[in-house]
């Protein structure tokens, strides 16, 4: 690791630790530098607002977390609609544990959310690549219909868009989440399924008790 590397490493771990602690808006340059031994001249050089550090934290967050959900997606010894499960639901459960444990580092998706909303859009398209993958396998073992795969798998991202960072669109418990996801999961796999393939009775989603 070279010595650029290397600083750029230390002002995103500083940067992270102080945004745990106070929140992304009440977080500045100066004591980010502060953090580093650095001057507030000097950060400069490596990024050019607060904002380019948020997203490349994001961004360091996210190559880890697609790393394993590809190795995920990898794992040819489980049929597919396996797959496609064990990734949907450890996306949300990372994701939620995350926020819930560090609940000010959710002001740093939303403030990319807003401010540099072609994030997002990245992600989703890295993201995509493992989903397609995952969905040709299917077809070829004879589980899931042929069709548009690239398609499909926009549409299973949209459809579980809620369940990426559930803090932002809702408040509910994981086990309330799990339960909504397994439902729409339940509802699409059943659309991709050949018929030899297709259960012979719904999957059940167990009722979880309502929330105030």
């Amino acid at each position: 690791m070279d010595e650029k590397t290397a600083t750029r490493d230390r002002i995103l771990e500083a940067a992270m630790n102080r945004i745990k602690h106070y929140g992304y808006g009440k977080t500045t340059m100066a004591e980010i530098a502060a953090d580093c031994d650095m001057s507030p001249g000097n950060i400069y050089r490596f990024f050019e607002a607060k904002i380019d550090i948020a997203e490349a934290m994001a961004r360091k967050h996210y190559a880890a977390e697609q790393a394993e959900l590809a190795a995920i997606a990898r794992k040819k010894e489980w049929p597919a609609d396996r797959r496609l499960r064990e990734i949907f639901f450890k996306r949300l459960r990372d994701s939620f544990c995350m926020f819930e444990e560090n609940a000010k580092i959710l002001e740093v998706a939303e403030v990319l959310h807003r401010e540099r909303p072609t994030f997002a859009n990245e992600q989703l398209a890295l993201e995509r690549v493992f989903l397609i993958a995952v969905l040709e396998d299917g077809e070829k073992t004879g589980l899931f219909l042929p069709g548009d795969h690239a398609f499909t798998a926009e549409m299973m991202q949209t459809a579980t868009m809620k369940f990426g960072v559930p803090q932002l669109f809702s408040r509910l418990t994981l086990p309330r989440l799990e339960r909504e996801l397994e439902g729409v999961l339940s509802l699409m796999l059943n659309g991709l399924y050949t018929e030899r393939a297709k259960p012979s009775a719904p999957r059940r989603v167990e009722p979880v008790a309502a929330e105030h």
